[in-house]
């Protein structure tokens, strides 16, 4: 698997175009969060949603094959059983990187990849993984006294 620290940094670097399929315009959708996190740290994020015409001021297209520019990751919000079809789409439009969200794992999708020389991510968030790599993960609240498992002594009952 291609989730080492450098490995994901260099991809989450070099790898500025997403194919983000299964986005939802929602915006208390994880998918959303992820797209407008990416967008707002200089990446270009393509919506794949048969449901939507735009997602975050973005053209959304109905699938893969229907994206008209080169595409570096294709990031799967699907469910694990939907990955393989989007593993040879992926493939068929020469993408470098297929990506599948946290819980999402598919071996069948990833042999598919690999087979042709993408590169894979199983189970990760690129936000997450972003932010924890390039300093975006914010530790508000964390070892700040703010929250604490003490109770302050202005607390009144």
């Amino acid at each position: 698997m291609s989730d080492d620290i450098p490995t994901l940094r260099r991809i989450l670097a070099e790898n500025r175009v997403v194919a983000m399929v299964g986005l939802s315009a929602s915006w208390y959708r994880p998918s959303y969060f992820a797209a407008k996190y990416l967008l707002d740290h200089g990446y270009r994020v393509i919506p794949v949603n048969p449901r939507y015409e735009e997602v975050l001021g973005q053209r959304c297209y109905p699938t893969l094959k229907d994206i008209p520019e080169p595409v570096d990751v294709v990031d799967c919000f699907r469910p694990a059983r939907d990955i393989p079809p989007l593993a040879r789409d992926a493939v068929d439009m020469k993408a470098k990187v297929l990506w599948m969200q946290l819980g999402i794992e598919n071996e069948e999708a990833a042999a598919i990849a690999r087979g042709a020389g993408l590169e894979v991510i199983t189970n990760r968030c690129m936000k997450i993984e972003y932010a924890r790599l390039f300093g975006g993960l914010g530790w508000v609240g964390v070892d700040t006294k703010v929250i604490s498992g003490k109770r302050s002594m202005y607390v009144t009952h």
